[in-house]
């Protein structure tokens, strides 16, 4: 199902705005650099705040209206229980229920595990919502639903 806006279900409602360091597409992964602007999340598998640009509904946008460099981005904070409509890896097979790390890029990507079982990144953001299948895709990612943890 297409979804028309980023945040699904919001249960907190944390709202901040920032100068974009970079374009960034609403469901994007956010973060704050020490210039104090937001930019893609840039650290695959690692901690990470769960902030996701939002579309400019102020400004008429949807969600497939990106924000260009230097541009005011609103993003949300969300809190476990949340629901957003954010952006998967390109390549990444999901089911509902798969743990989903940050890919570094702003997206996200399945939590993985070596042959032996051990899980490589340790800090999941979201479960899957829904079932996804990138693996031939030909576009860069996918958007899909997921539950924040």
């Amino acid at each position: 199902m297409a979804y028309k806006t980023i945040s699904v279900k919001d249960y907190s409602s944390i709202r901040n705005e920032a100068t974009a360091a970079e374009a960034i597409t609403p469901g994007q992964m956010v973060e704050l650099t020490s210039a104090g602007k937001v930019q893609k999340q840039s650290t695959a598998g690692g901690f990470a705040e769960k902030a996701f640009a939002l579309e400019d509904e102020l400004q008429g946008k949807e969600i497939g209206d990106a924000y260009a460099s230097a541009s005011i981005v609103q993003y949300g904070i969300f809190n476990s229980g949340d629901e957003v409509y954010a952006w998967l890896m390109d390549g990444e097979t999901v089911v509902i229920g798969d743990k989903l790390t940050p890919d570094g890029a702003g997206q996200l990507q399945k939590l993985t595990a070596d042959s032996s079982g051990v899980v490589v990144e340790e800090h999941p953001v979201a479960i899957a919502l829904e079932a996804l299948d990138l693996s031939n895709s030909a576009v860069a990612a996918g958007r899909i639903l997921v539950r924040i943890i």
